[in-house]
């Protein structure tokens, strides 16, 4: 799968944190019940994925590659999927309108720098830098996350300094667990807060200007725990 960056090592790989750190000796066969670990050793060790091995991983799970690491995140819930497909018909019919470019969701790999992928919710990439989009996105121009409840810190913290330093121009955190919509724009090499929008209050964008996202509506989605009968 891998041509010459296959990794052999049988030692340290694991596909995600709960994984032990050492893998099982090769024989004997992995037992009925547990983790096939044979398979595993296809694959590179954690530490040691290069951005060709994480390019030719063909999975339908939400993969991003994090300096040699590949970091596997959890399925998106129903009322996660609800938010990201509403902020992106919103977002779509704008920049339709008024801001040619092209608005696109997850999963889709963007590069940040080189061994640094993510896959943010929501995307916009301007027409003027469609010489950024391949099979991947070099980048993006605004990008939208729906905070995880399992891993907050990373939507609002970890990927707030990588989008800062990939400089990206307008970063939106919607966070259901605070009930608020955090809007940060890129001025010189640092986020500032352009607004922290609550209950009764429309999000808006200074990149798009005229832009706005109703704030009850998102959040009025996040109580979505199953399909409408």
């Amino acid at each position: 799968m891998f041509g010459n960056s296959i990794n052999t090592h049988q030692t340290n790989f694991s596909m995600a944190s709960e994984l032990p750190a050492t893998m099982p000796p090769l024989s004997p066969a992995s037992p009925i019940g547990q983790p096939t670990w044979e398979v595993a050793r296809f694959f590179p060790a954690q530490g040691d994925w290069t951005e060709a091995d994480y390019l030719a991983l063909q999975t339908n799970h939400l993969v991003e590659l994090s300096e040699g690491f590949l970091e596997v995140l959890p399925m998106p819930t129903h009322a996660h999927q609800m938010i990201v497909a509403y902020l992106y018909g919103l977002l779509k019919t704008f920049v339709d309108a008024q801001a040619p470019g092209v608005v696109l969701f997850a999963p889709l790999r963007v590069r940040l720098w080189e061994g640094k992928f993510r896959e943010p919710d929501v995307l916009y990439m301007r027409a003027a830098h469609h010489h950024r989009i391949h099979e991947f996105w070099e980048g993006a121009d605004l990008v939208m996350e729906v905070v995880s409840p399992t891993r907050p810190e990373h939507d609002r913290e970890t990927k707030r300094l990588e989008y800062t330093q990939a400089g990206i121009s307008e970063y939106w955190i919607v966070d259901t667990l605070s009930q608020q919509i955090q809007v940060l724009v890129l001025q010189q090499d640092s986020y500032r807060l352009h607004g922290q929008f609550g209950a009764g209050m429309q999000a808006t964008s200074q990149y798009l200007p005229g832009f706005f996202v109703p704030v009850d509506a998102v959040m009025a989605l996040a109580s979505t725990a199953s399909p409408p009968p």
